[in-house]
């Protein structure tokens, strides 16, 4: 069993904390006052950081623990999350793409204002084609530290395929016991070559009970009221997705941050979420398996009694 969610969070200590808790709703245990917990301590205690782009208030050094037993899945709830956009995109990371135009045609427009001419210009890209987003995430996951020529060229059987590694590490009963099953998307020697160095840097997979999957991750930066929740989801699909292609269980995901930061034209518009009740979270089906893990697509996951408050309109921060 899973530790009592107030067991698991670092703000259950602080005289804050215990001020927030007091006027939350009967369902104290939610997972998901973990997030809220953490926009509260931001917006009390956190420090002004004049950034690469624009000022935010921090904090450093968090962590979320999320189940994922019996299907559950933090989508979270208080804001709603876009969990077919963070899906596509996940499927994306996981044939290694990097060409934006592919999201594009799905209506997927999230790295929109970091894939533009002006934009990769200002990185010392502007030889990419526009929608080029270099050596990114999935490049990483699939390719670790291939040449990069295009997002156009045929990279099969080139470079260190990482997450297949992995995978096949988790469908051996002897090998799963290992503990180096690592995803890093962190490679300094093609930091240069992206038009953004990636935020959630790393992740890594451990079963217990012979059958029973769970994935960390760590983020060195994050947008917290955009980004988590976007990652929170992502990397549960991921976690759910590699139970089922692996014959393994899903059981718990958990969520390291480094510097977790609000844009100060956002503090208002957290001040209205953190007063929301959650709901409970939905459960996941993963409709069919799949012979390689290229080969999934949307139709394969259906999402049940997902329920959430209204969103609130902010602008992603390129």
């Amino acid at each position: 069993m899973l530790k009592n969610i107030t067991d698991l969070n670092k703000y259950k200590d602080r005289k804050e904390y215990d001020t927030f808790m007091c006027f939350t709703t009967k369902n104290r245990q939610h997972e998901e006052y973990q997030y809220l917990n953490l926009l509260q301590d931001i917006l009390d205690n956190g420090h002004y950081e004049n950034g690469r782009n624009g000022i935010t208030k921090c904090v450093f050094g968090s962590a979320m623990h999320f189940s994922l037993e019996n299907g559950k899945i933090p989508i979270l709830t208080t804001k709603k999350t876009a969990w077919k956009t963070c899906l596509k995109e996940l499927l994306w990371f996981i044939k290694g793409q990097t060409d934006n135009k592919i999201l594009n045609k799905q209506k997927v427009h999230i790295w929109d204002g970091n894939s533009t001419k002006e934009f990769m210009k200002s990185r010392d890209l502007e030889h990419y084609k526009e929608g080029d987003l270099g050596p990114i995430y999935g490049y990483q996951w699939r390719h670790f530290n291939a040449t990069y020529n295009s997002c156009d060229a045929d990279y099969t059987n080139k470079g260190i395929d990482q997450l297949q590694e992995v995978i096949e590490c988790l469908k051996d009963p002897i090998k799963r016991t290992s503990r180096r099953m690592i995803v890093s998307a962190w490679n300094p020697c093609q930091l240069d070559e992206m038009a953004l160095p990636p935020c959630h840097i790393l992740f890594q997979f451990n079963v217990v009970d012979d059958d029973k999957l769970s994935c960390s991750m760590y983020q060195r930066s994050v947008d917290c009221p955009l980004g988590s929740p976007f990652n929170i989801a992502s990397y549960s699909f991921l976690t759910h997705l590699i139970a089922k292609h692996c014959d393994l269980k899903p059981y718990e995901f958990v969520y390291y941050l480094g510097n977790a930061h609000i844009y100060k034209d956002h503090l208002e518009n957290m001040k209205e979420q953190i007063n929301r009740e959650p709901y409970e979270f939905p459960i996941i089906n993963i409709k069919n398996k799949r012979e390689n893990i290229d080969d999934y697509i949307i139709d394969d996951f259906e999402i049940l009694d997902y329920k959430s408050h209204d969103p609130i309109k902010m602008k992603m921060v390129a």
